[in-house]
């Protein structure tokens, strides 16, 4: 299974000691106004999307990430790929606890994840299923380089799909220096 670490963050597999805070932030309302069925999970509701997670791995090899702060060793959210059966497109999403807003960690986890889709799985785009309502989420998907494609019916609900080619993100970040990505990122296999 693969790891990876930035200059804050260690983002890895799912574990069952993460249950706890997983099923806290799945039970916060405004977390999830914007996720999933727009309310809070219970705990058996929870426990089933970590499975599902850690299924989706099993089964597609790539997934959402735990995301650990360094410093502290605490879990401070979820980050990854995302493509089910029946999902529009391969997708990067993040989902942070609350308090943790405002500090970079989704943007910083889904740069880590936007160079392991684009160099070491050769991704052609990726993209970000987002609610129009969720600001924050927009924010990071622009500072990220996404930029709004087009809306999506998800299963009844209209959302706006961001996506990011890999050509643009290359340019964007100066491909063909190596030493970004040894610099910037590590991964762990």
């Amino acid at each position: 299974m693969i790891a990876m670490e930035t200059e804050r963050l260690v983002l890895r597999m799912l574990r069952s000691s993460d249950f706890d805070d997983y099923s806290a932030m799945c039970a916060d309302p405004e977390i999830m106004r914007f996720l999933g069925e727009r309310k809070p999970m219970s705990r058996n509701q929870a426990w089933r999307h970590m499975a599902a997670i850690l299924g989706h791995w099993q089964l597609r090899g790539y997934g959402f990430f735990a995301v650990e702060e360094k410093a502290t060793g605490r879990f401070v959210g979820r980050v990854g790929f995302w493509d089910p059966e029946d999902w529009p497109d391969f997708e990067i999403g993040w989902t942070i606890t609350r308090e943790n807003w405002g500090r970079g960690f989704a943007t910083e986890a889904a740069g880590a994840c936007l160079n392991h889709a684009f160099t070491t799985m050769r991704r052609e785009y990726v993209t970000s299923l987002i609610d129009p309502q969720n600001a924050a989420s927009i924010r990071v998907a622009e500072r990220l380089g996404e930029s709004y494609h087009q809306d999506v019916d998800l299963f009844g609900i209209v959302v706006r799909q961001y996506r990011l080619t890999a050509e643009a993100w290359r340019k964007a970040n100066g491909v063909g220096d190596e030493s970004f990505f040894s610099e910037t990122f590590s991964v762990i296999v």
